[in-house]
């Protein structure tokens, strides 16, 4: 997969993820999107051959990156996570952002993308965290920056 499809999945991931999250918050979301990411949150075996492993990835994080700036980094020899969660973390004013975490495993084969049924890729779309105590119907407030 190259970086443009990845950006592709990327911006499709994040409007879904973007109106799904509107269900559960009361936060006012922006369309001007963030990212933060987590890579290797999986730490796969180095020893697996089937995919691509880096384990100089285990616990790095970046914080508001702009989508093309994740896709430099996800894009790695023209593969990518076999999976990436994605959910809103945050909001402010002016952008909303969410976190991406990321399996260490790195495939240019969409059969083995873990979402491949859903057409987002890699990408899982997931509820913002959602708080003790929560009831289904009810709609709460995540953190500012």
């Amino acid at each position: 997969m190259n970086k443009q499809d990845l950006l592709f999945l990327l911006l499709g991931a994040s409007y879904t993820s973007y109106k799904f999250a509107e269900k559960y918050l009361k936060n006012n979301l922006r369309t001007e999107f963030r990212y933060d990411l987590e890579l290797n949150a999986s730490h796969d075996n180095p020893e697996l051959k089937q995919f691509d492993i880096y384990p100089e990835d285990n616990g790095k994080k970046y914080f508001d990156l702009t989508d093309k700036e994740v896709t430099e980094i996800l894009c790695k020899n023209d593969k990518v996570p076999v999976w990436i969660d994605i959910a809103v973390s945050k909001s402010d004013r002016k952008k909303t952002t969410f976190k991406l975490t990321c399996a260490g495993r790195y495939s240019d084969d969409k059969n083995e993308f873990y979402y491949k049924n859903n057409g987002s890729g890699p990408f899982g779309i997931k509820s913002p965290n959602l708080p003790y105590g929560f009831k289904e119907g009810s709609k709460f407030r995540i953190k500012k920056r």
